[in-house]
């Protein structure tokens, strides 16, 4: 089915929470979306403890730190099957996780990685810093370097993932591993991310970014603002599988 009126779209806040946990909430709600009829898009809005992604244009050179060193850190590795190259999650780092039936809606992964990298750039706009798309890249630049990366993935036409705002992350971890190598980079790109905080010295708190995000996502995804919920109602069934599963494994 093929929706003639603008989709409504959810934003769930969920603070600081377990990546994989997060993993497990998007995959259900993938699922879901796929036999939905509702008109409805998701976004999920959250922090992470320190960890390690890899997407699918990543590798284990991109981090510099060696396994020792992150065996001492406690850091975890993840490989995910995302667009993108190597991600270092840390609190301060706002998590963007848009669940679009793109189908529904005749939106071509293309348009809607447009679509939401235009909503990124319009809110590190809005706090007054100068940001840059670049031709046939996805994410957004300022001075300090890559600000927001952006690794959706696409399974039978429902997204998950999608980029990754630092408004505050500690360079210190950042600066170990490459979110934009050279060998995808162009010619004096950075090849860590920078922050909101570098570019800016009096960002607001990671909650009122993501409302901002929220706001200029909806626009740019030309939906109808339907709620700003704190936390998901599915989680907690979400985290009894998860403990139950890892029970089992151990």
């Amino acid at each position: 089915m093929i929706y003639q009126e603008p989709p409504t779209i959810d934003f769930h806040y969920l603070g600081l929470i377990d990546f994989d946990l997060c993993v497990s909430l998007q995959k259900r709600l993938v699922y879901e979306a796929q036999g939905s009829s509702a008109a409805r898009i998701v976004c999920l809005l959250a922090e992470h403890p320190n960890m390690i992604s890899i997407g699918r244009a990543g590798s284990r050179q991109h981090i510099r730190f060696t396994q020792a060193e992150l065996e001492l850190r406690n850091l975890e590795t993840r490989w995910i099957g995302r667009g993108g190259a190597c991600v270092m999650h840390t609190p301060g780092q706002l998590a963007i996780y848009p669940i679009v039936p793109l189908e529904q809606y005749s939106w071509t992964v293309g348009g809607y990685l447009e679509k939401l990298q235009k909503g990124l750039l319009d809110a590190i706009e809005s706090f007054g810093i100068n940001s840059e798309t670049r031709p046939g890249r996805y994410g957004v630049w300022g001075q300090s370097g890559l600000l927001a990366s952006i690794g959706a993935s696409v399974q039978n036409w429902v997204t998950s993932h999608g980029a990754f705002l630092n408004v505050d992350s500690p360079q210190h971890l950042q600066s170990q591993v490459e979110s934009n190598p050279p060998e995808l980079a162009s010619p004096g790109d950075h090849p860590i991310m920078g922050s909101l905080v570098a570019e800016n010295d009096s960002p607001a708190r990671i909650v009122e970014v993501a409302k901002v995000v929220a706001s200029h996502l909806a626009n740019t995804f030309e939906c109808k603002y339907g709620s700003w919920q704190l936390n998901h109602p599915l989680l907690p069934e979400i985290t009894e599988q998860t403990i139950e599963r890892l029970a089992r494994a151990y």
